[in-house]
């Protein structure tokens, strides 16, 4: 169902070279935003209009960009926690929090 989706933005010039390269997390996403609207099957998606695949793909977007910020936030906080650990086993001090 969401590949034939995909297959309507690409049709429609709607996808970015990203998206187009990251098929499957845009059909993986397109899925979730699909059953959130109640679209269940390829003949509903056929009859959608130009305007409601690009609501539909707007907020498939926005689920990547929540995706990434949270992949981005957690991996630069781990970073940041390997950088402390590593301090710590070379001996440095610790920076004691005052309040």
């Amino acid at each position: 169902m969401s590949e034939f989706a995909f297959f309507r933005f690409k049709s429609n010039n709607m996808l970015t070279v990203e998206e187009e390269q990251n098929k499957e997390e845009v059909i993986k996403l397109t899925e979730k935003v699909l059953e959130a609207k109640g679209i269940e099957c390829d003949s509903r998606i056929s009859k959608i209009s130009e305007k409601q695949l690009r609501e539909i793909l707007e907020e498939v977007r926005k689920l990547r960009r929540k995706r990434k910020r949270f992949a981005t936030d957690n991996s630069s906080s781990s970073s940041i926690a390997e950088e402390d650990f590593t301090r710590n086993e070379e001996g440095h001090q610790e920076v004691s929090y005052i309040r």
